[in-house]
């Protein structure tokens, strides 16, 4: 029997033969109830074909949310506007290199690298074979998506557009109605998986089939090791790269058992954010200057209370949400995960597997903050009559935020399954 017919869950490491769906069924982990794979609609040229209308259409929506103002403001008979580029150099010229980096990666070089990556791989699908660097280029999508926050910046800006209204004329420009646009295209953009995309190229542009031993297969699972990239089951005998490490046989990417040091890493992510997380409640992430007054520093907390007495309960519960509610509760949820997956704890794994996918899945909310620092600081240059510059609460913050995301994808959930009973089940 192949190893191909065979699927690991993501979540648990629990090994399942692949079996035929019916119209718009999933397959789940009976464990975890992680999804394993779903019914499409459709054969693999039209999912080709709408992959490539959709990304298509992305990388055009992108440009132009790219190229035009977001929004102008008017006040005092000055007019201030800025694309997203150039918000990031604002930053940057002030001196806030390490927000304007975070800004420029997460909100400009990571979206378009997905989808550029994306449009390239799905026209190659589109003629049935696979492009040059296929393997290298899915995992590149893979990564770019991890860190890509169209979402999260479209609802900064429209924060920030609603916290303009009380100091100045905001006048929309096409940059602000692409953003919007741009934001649903890339939902329905990621529902292709990379993973799904694999198994699309293998249907379109079938590789040799490889197969594992049938002993391998049906008595001895350990030697099974499913790649985190592709999703492929690999049997023995594993592909050995001169340094020793084995590598998938279809993407090529290093096969570990379990995320190497995984506990480890996760801690001291988690220790760094923890540290940092101090200054950046206590630090003013902007600083307001007024006609006829000094500079005010605003910290996260003045920043909800000023939105909260100013008539805008909704936008304070948002922003208290994404930048206490939420870094709180992933630097606590990540450290109970951690601390009982190192202890082997039995309690719960349902649960905490649950809490894990929660984690991962308002991690990059917390970015909120960001965003608006970004687009308030980039808007409001009146000169003398108005100013805002970032503060360095907003680097603290922002590094407290990545730090969290690192960890949460350093951790492997699998950990948390290790130690149960498998009551006959195999696992990868």
């Amino acid at each position: 029997m192949s190893a191909e017919h065979l699927i690991g869950c993501h979540d648990c490491g629990c090994l399942y033969h692949r079996e035929p769906l019916n119209s718009c069924e999933r397959a789940r982990c009976t464990r975890c109830r992680h999804e394993l794979y779903r019914w499409h609609a459709g054969g693999p040229l039209r999912r080709a074909d709408s992959l490539v209308a959709l990304t298509m259409g992305a990388v055009l929506v992108y440009l132009l949310a790219q190229s035009f103002p977001i929004v102008t403001l008017e006040l005092g008979g000055m007019a201030t506007g800025a694309t997203l580029l150039q918000a990031v150099g604002v930053l940057w010229n002030a001196g806030m290199q390490v927000v304007a980096a975070m800004v420029l990666l997460c909100a400009i070089v990571f979206p378009g690298l997905e989808l550029g990556a994306l449009l390239y791989v799905a026209i190659g699908l589109r003629r049935g074979r696979r492009v040059p660097g296929f393997h290298l280029v899915l995992r590149v999508v893979q990564g770019a998506r991890y860190w890509a926050m169209t979402e999260v910046l479209m609802i900064g800006i429209l924060i920030t557009v609603i916290k303009m209204t009380s100091l100045a004329r905001v006048v929309p420009h096409p940059g602000l109605f692409a953003f919007g646009v741009l934001t649903i295209l890339c939902a329905l953009v990621m529902r292709y998986e990379p993973k799904a995309l694999w198994e699309l190229a293998d249907r379109l542009a079938p590789r040799p089939r490889q197969e594992a031993g049938a002993d391998a297969v049906a008595h001895a699972p350990d030697t099974l090791v499913a790649c985190r990239a592709c999703g492929l089951v690999n049997g023995h005998p594993w592909q050995r790269a001169k340094d020793g490490v084995c590598h998938c046989r279809r993407c090529g990417a290093a096969l570990h058992r379990r995320i190497p040091n995984s506990i480890g890493w996760t801690w001291v992510m988690l220790a760094a954010a923890t540290l940092l997380y101090v200054p950046a409640n206590l630090l003013p992430v902007m600083y307001s200057r007024m006609i006829g007054g000094g500079a005010e520093g605003d910290t996260i907390m003045s920043g909800v209370l000023l939105f909260w007495n100013t008539g805008s309960p909704g936008l304070a519960i948002i922003i208290f949400i994404a930048s206490v509610v939420v870094p709180v509760s992933k630097l606590v949820a990540l450290a109970w995960l951690n601390a009982t997956a190192q202890l082997r704890s039995r309690a719960a794994p349902l649960a905490r597997t649950r809490a894990y996918r929660v984690v991962e899945f308002v991690g990059r909310w917390s970015m909120l903050d960001i965003f608006v620092v970004a687009l308030t600081v980039a808007l409001v240059r009146f000169d003398a009559l108005a100013t805002i510059t970032a503060g360095p609460g907003a680097i603290a913050f922002g590094c407290v935020v990545i730090l969290t995301m690192v960890a949460s994808h350093q951790f492997d959930p699998r950990l948390i399954w290790d130690p149960i009973e498998s009551n006959g089940e195999r696992h990868v």
